[in-house]
C-alpha cells in the first residue's frame, strides 16, 4: 500500500496572486453581491406583501429569487472576505458545505425554472383550465419537490465527491470549491459514486430541458395562432425572458460540472464560473420583474403605503 498524504484543507486561489488586484476583485464582487441581494429581496417582499401578485407565476418567481439569494450567498461572501483579508484557506468541511449548497440550490433552480415553463404552458395553451390546474396546492407541491430534489441531488453529489480521499496539491484554482478541481486532486482510482451522481444530474437536467422545449413548442404554436400582434407580443414577452435565463444557466452549469478542468485553468474556465454563480441572480430581477408592469405597480403601491404610514405617524 502506497503512502498518501491526505489533504486537511484547501486553498482557493481566486483570480489573482497580486494582493491589490484581489482587493479590487473583492470590492467589485461586494458591489455586485449587494445589488443582487437588494433586487432579489425586493422581489421576495413585493410578491409576498402585494395581494395582486398572489398568482402562480409570481409564486415561482419568489422561489426563484430565494434560490438566487441562497446560491450567490454561498461562494461570494467567502470570496469577498478572503480577498479583503488576503486569506485563501478553507477547511475540508467548509468546502464540502460549499459544494453541497451550491449544487442543491443550482439543481433546485433548474426545477423551479421547469415549473415556470409548465405554468406558462398552462396559462397560454389551456387558459380556461389554468386556475384548476395551477391551484395553490399544485404550486406548493411543485416548488416543494423542486427544493427537495435539489437537496437530495446536492447531498448525493457531495457525498460522492468527498467519499474520495484527496492528496498531493490542495490548491483549488477557483474562487469556490468546484467539482472539476476536486476531481483533479483526488487520489482515488474508484470514482463510481461521483460519476453515478453526475449521470443522475445529467438525466435530471436533460429531462428538465426536454420538458421546457416541449412546453415552448406548444406555446409558440399557440401564440402564432393569436390573431392580434399585441396579443402575440404580450405572450412572447412573458416567455422569452424565462427562455433566456434557463439557456444561460444550463449552458454555464454544463461547462462548470462537465468540462474537464484545465491545469492551470484558463480565463474562460474562471469566467464561466463567475457567469454561472453571479449572472443568473443578476439577470432574473432585471428581465423577469423590474421591467414588469405588475411589479412596478406593486412597488409604487408599497411605496405609497409606506409613505402614507410615515405621514400619519408624524
Amino acid at each position: 500500500m502506497t503512502n498518501v498524504t491526505l489533504v486537511a484543507g484547501f486553498l482557493l486561489v481566486g483570480f489573482s496572486d497580486i494582493q491589490e488586484l484581489q482587493i479590487v476583485y473583492g470590492v467589485l464582487f461586494l458591489v455586485i453581491y449587494l445589488a443582487i441581494l437588494m433586487s432579489n429581496l425586493l422581489i421576495i417582499i413585493l410578491t409576498t406583501l402585494d395581494l395582486q401578485l398572489q398568482t402562480p407565476m409570481y409564486f415561482f418567481l419568489k422561489n426563484l429569487s430565494c434560490l438566487d439569494v441562497f446560491l450567490v450567498s454561498v461562494p461570494v461572501p467567502n470570496f469577498i472576505v478572503n480577498s479583503l483579508t488576503n486569506s485563501t484557506s478553507i477547511s475540508t468541511l467548509g468546502c464540502a458545505f460549499q459544494l453541497l449548497l451550491i449544487t442543491s440550490f443550482s439543481a433546485g433552480e433548474i426545477f423551479v425554472l421547469t415549473a415556470m415553463s409548465y405554468d406558462r404552458y398552462v396559462a397560454i395553451c389551456c387558459p380556461l383550465h389554468y386556475e384548476v390546474i395551477m391551484n395553490g396546492g399544485a404550486c406548493v407541491l411543485m416548488a416543494g419537490v423542486s427544493w427537495a430534489i435539489g437537496g437530495l441531488f446536492g447531498a448525493l453529489y457531495t457525498a460522492g465527491t468527498f467519499f474520495m480521499p484527496f492528496c498531493g496539491s490542495n490548491v483549488i484554482p477557483q474562487f469556490f470549491c468546484d467539482v472539476s478541481s476536486l476531481l483533479r486532486i483526488s487520489c482515488s482510482e474508484t470514482r463510481l459514486v461521483v460519476y453515478t451522481s453526475i449521470g443522475i444530474g445529467m438525466c435530471l437536467g436533460m429531462s428538465c430541458f426536454i420538458c421546457i422545449v416541449i412546453s415552448y413548442v406548444y406555446i409558440f404554436c399557440t401564440v402564432l395562432k393569436i390573431p392580434t400582434t399585441k396579443g402575440q407580443s404580450k405572450a412572447f414577452s412573458t416567455c422569452f425572458p424565462h427562455l433566456i435565463v434557463f439557456t444561460i444557466f444550463i449552458i454555464t452549469a454544463c461547462f462548470v460540472y462537465l468540462k474537464p478542468s484545465s491545469n492551470p485553468p484558463t480565463v474562460i474556465d474562471r469566467l464561466l464560473s463567475v457567469i454561472y454563480t453571479v449572472v443568473p441572480p443578476i439577470l432574473n430581477p432585471v428581465i423577469y420583474s423590474l421591467r414588469n408592469k405588475d411589479m412596478k405597480r406593486a412597488l409604487m403601491r408599497l411605496l405609497h403605503k409606506t409613505c402614507g404610514q410615515e405621514s400619519h405617524s408624524l
